[in-house]
């Protein structure tokens, strides 16, 4: 071995011994030193190299743990062997974003934003850091159901926010709604699901591939269809009566009790309610959830992506009680998915009562960011565009009278720096429609409004 070469330099934030090590590695992984090859003595190499005896030591030491050397009596280290592998192919880098594509996200009626300034980061960083310092025991294995202290917790939000009673011991917290969903997928295996059209796409992704057959159905003006729903032979359905996705539609009272008809008239059968943005209403009472008029044949699925923020991965599902029996048989070794510190901090948070004061303040914020919005589309679009389903959630349907297609509006309002999507994009398959845009204003600033509505003006109509 040529101890010439080794390039080692003392002004590195690697250490020496590394330096060496990962270039003796290097040289072995190649080829250019043999399987039975000699290394230099330790004092040899360290008067060579300019180093201490300690730092070819260490190299030295590293290599033969990582299996690159081998100490043999009275020779010192020799080389290992080691396949010869070909250099796997490099993979170009990707390009840079060009600056007209950086700005077309500029601003947005995406709908999966919120407002971060809303966000309670004292209060959160106070009671964290408590839990934290406070709190050993939460370094141990908790509930996997989800801490109890947390689960009644929601259980008395649940009770007075949405009519819900249910016991903490039917409550099973995860790390998110995808990960509910992906969970009843194996609690409910075999079952053949129907789901809105439109609707989440990432909820048909969920199910089909958790190995459910998936059926979509379509919506008429009060909800998903009964009778498309019977002649799908579905036994599941996954629906959002609190605020329908996209189109924001809320599902009236008659058309509830059709949909828990359905459900109760097959033993088995289960609706997910998915009650995302129900903490939302602004003109009005919310409507009582599905799961409080049939506990028994509603799977109730609720998140604190919303109401807190989308990082903290905190949902919570409401069981039936042969569900959570199946639950307790087969998955009760799975260990919780949500950090025990982050449960804690969240417990405190509601039953302190800065969870309620803190939505107190984003329905204010947010209804007032609504009406600036409607209020815009009046001034800018006149009576060239109607606005539907304004009265719960962070997004609204926008109507514009026009010819072109949701796609070449999409398409040009991305080029004048807007990011908006029609509703097509969330149906199973193309339909002939009047375009309809949705708008969501949840991450919108106020300040931001007046221009995007002028650019979608623009998009649509020039």
């Amino acid at each position: 071995m040529d101890l010439i070469s080794v390039p080692l330099d003392s002004h590195s934030k690697t250490p020496l011994y590394l330096q060496l090590h990962d270039h003796i590695a290097a040289e072995i992984t190649s080829g250019r030193i043999s399987e039975g090859e000699r290394l230099p003595g330790k004092r040899t190499a360290a008067d060579r190299l300019g180093i201490s005896l300690s730092t070819v030591d260490g190299a030295y030491q590293l290599l033969a743990s990582e299996g690159y050397i081998r100490a043999k009596p009275r020779s010192g280290f020799v080389v290992c062997h080691l396949e010869q592998l070909e250099a796997p192919a490099l993979e170009p880098l990707s390009p840079a974003p060009a600056a007209e594509e950086k700005a077309a996200s500029a601003l947005s009626f995406g709908t999966g934003g919120i407002d971060a300034s809303l966000f309670p980061y004292r209060t959160w960083a106070r009671l964290f850091k408590d839990t934290l310092y406070n709190r050993p025991d939460l370094l141990l294995h908790g509930d996997p159901k989800g801490d109890e202290d947390l689960r009644r917790a929601i259980a008395r939000y649940l009770h007075q926010s949405r009519g819900i009673t249910a016991p903490h011991d039917r409550i099973l917290i995860g790390a998110g709604m995808e990960y509910l969903l992906w969970l009843l997928c194996h609690l409910l295996e075999g079952r053949r699901a129907a789901v809105e059209d439109p609707g989440y796409p990432k909820v048909h992704q969920i199910l089909s591939r958790g190995g459910l057959q998936v059926d979509f159905i379509p919506l008429d003006a009060y909800g998903m269809d009964p009778a498309a729903l019977r002649r799908s032979d579905a036994d599941l359905v996954y629906l959002t009566p609190g605020h329908q996705f996209p189109t924001g539609l809320v599902t009236p009272a008659g058309r509830r009790t059709e949909l828990l008809k359905w459900a109760s008239e097959r033993p088995g059968r289960y609706i997910i309610e998915d009650d995302y943005d129900s903490e939302f209403r602004f003109d009005g009472r919310p409507m009582p959830c599905m799961q409080a008029l049939d506990p028994q044949r509603v799977i109730y699925i609720g998140t604190f992506s919303r109401t807190i923020a989308p990082a903290i991965r905190v949902a919570y599902m409401v069981l039936p009680r042969p569900l959570m029996a199946a639950y307790d048989e087969r998955f009760r070794f799975f260990s919780s998915t949500v950090s025990r510190f982050e449960q804690q901090t969240l417990c405190r948070y509601m039953e302190e009562g800065h969870f309620g004061r803190s939505l107190n303040r984003m329905r204010s914020r947010y209804r007032t960011r609504r009406d600036l919005l409607m209020a815009e589309i009046g001034r800018v679009f006149g009576a060239c565009a109607a606005v539907e389903h304004t009265h719960t959630g962070l997004s609204l349907l926008l109507c514009p009278d026009t010819d072109r297609s949701e796609d070449e509006i999409e398409q040009r309002a991305r080029a004048l720096g807007l990011s908006v999507r029609g509703l097509q994009s969330y149906c199973s398959a193309p339909v002939s429609a009047s375009p309809a845009l949705v708008l969501g204003y949840g991450a919108l600033r106020e300040e931001e409004i007046p221009k995007a509505v002028e650019l979608l003006y623009t998009a649509i109509f020039e």
